[in-house]
């Protein structure tokens, strides 16, 4: 053969061509990642209560406008947490996890830019969120009044003839419409927290909307679980120094301190809500709250808030992403009387999520322990008990990590 008249470089490329498996891709992965990238994945599907099994299903061709990663990480959320013991959605059997990230391993032609704009190629860090990129109203720039989509929700959707849906597996395929975001600035810790920080991020967005949070604010955040803790960071970034939190188990609360509280307040110390209350306002001396963040998820404890807030005070209630159950108050005295002004948060909105980056690189810069946050981590395979250590509240964020 006379190499000379060998086209070298249209023989490797049709090579790297049928390695991929997506002809015509604007985004080959170089060889030696292509070597790397099995013909199926690994995935943790829940498909009883209680139970999850390892699956292996093919990875599929890419469309032109898909994405293939390598899942890192994802953390284990509370809702998470609610369908391993209830299936209050009736979703099962399903692919979970919606606070994950990883890295690009294939692309297909079409993809250029992330959801903000930013470039994206093989080897960029990314995660998704839970927002409806392909309904024309959301977009970066307009006032994102509108929240929380479908069609893209990664982990929480019913699963399909794909299988590669939720951040709980070894690869999840992107589809093409849905909000990815490169965050290849960000450490793995960082990314794995991205999506419960926007959660925050937006809540007390909502609760800078009322006119009554301000930077000499008296704030209350009751519940220190994860969405607690970072509530406060959110807050401390902001300039926000008086905080005073709010529950039941000290080592929680101690965090809390380390996270930017300025006081605690053990409930399980006092007997009766008037004696809560009072501590409460020791917190400020002698004040009620200005404001309160209710993260907790317990009717009882919405039921109490309202005894620690000033008249003309404000409330922005988190806790409840499903129903928990009715809570007792009363209208004259909880709010009428008191002129209360009360938000509710749900999710968040793109901008939020965008946002919450620059809030990850303040609280590190401030010194706040944001990474500490992740308290366990398990293998994929391990998932089953990293499921029972969230539950029996034994750390703060438990992380499924892929190594």
């Amino acid at each position: 053969m006379d190499m000379n008249q060998v086209n070298v470089e249209a023989i490797v490329k049709s090579v790297l061509e049928d390695m991929l498996g997506q002809q015509g891709s604007a985004h080959p992965a170089k060889a030696g990642a292509a070597e790397m990238i099995p013909a199926t994945a690994k995935v943790a599907m829940l498909t009883e209560l209680e139970k999850y099994e390892i699956k292996e299903f093919p990875i599929p061709k890419l469309g032109d406008d898909d994405i293939l990663v390598k899942v890192e990480g994802c953390g284990i959320c509370g809702t998470d947490a609610h369908e391993f013991k209830r299936d209050p959605f009736g979703l099962l059997p399903l692919v979970l996890g919606h606070e994950g990230t990883g890295e690009i391993v294939r692309m297909g032609k079409n993809v250029k830019k992330d959801s903000a704009g930013k470039e994206l190629k093989i080897g960029d860090k990314v995660v998704t969120c839970m927002i409806f990129k392909d309904n024309p109203d959301i977009t970066m720039f307009d006032l994102n009044k509108q929240n929380i989509g479908g069609a893209d929700v990664y982990g929480l959707l019913p699963d399909d003839d794909i299988h590669l849906n939720g951040w709980f597996s070894d690869y999840i395929l992107i589809r093409g419409g849905s909000s990815v975001f490169n965050v290849s600035d960000l450490d793995l810790d960082s990314r794995i927290l991205i999506e419960p920080c926007a959660v925050l991020v937006h809540a007390v967005e909502r609760a800078k909307s009322t006119g009554i949070l301000r930077f000499n604010s008296r704030v209350v955040v009751q519940g220190c679980g994860p969405i607690g803790l970072i509530c406060i960071a959110v807050l401390r970034t902001m300039g926000i120094e008086n905080i005073a939190a709010v529950d039941g188990e000290q080592k929680r609360l101690d965090f809390a301190k380390e996270m930017g509280a300025s006081r605690t307040v053990n409930f399980k110390d006092y007997s009766g809500i008037e004696a809560l209350s009072d501590a409460v306002e020791g917190c400020f001396d002698g004040h009620p709250a200005d404001f309160a963040f209710q993260c907790t998820g317990s009717p009882a404890a919405h039921s109490n808030i309202y005894k620690f807030i000033r008249n003309g005070g404000g409330l922005c209630e988190l806790g409840f992403f499903i129903n928990g159950g009715d809570a007792t108050i009363n209208p004259h005295f909880d709010i009428c009387s008191k002129e209360l002004t009360v938000v509710g948060s749900w999710v968040y909105t793109l901008r939020d999520y965008a946002t919450t980056f620059d809030f990850l690189k303040r609280a590190k810069g401030i010194g706040l322990p944001i990474n500490r946050l992740i308290t366990h981590r398990f293998p994929l395979d391990k998932i089953n008990e990293a499921h029972i250590t969230n539950l029996k509240m034994e750390g703060l964020k438990i992380a499924i990590v892929n190594e």
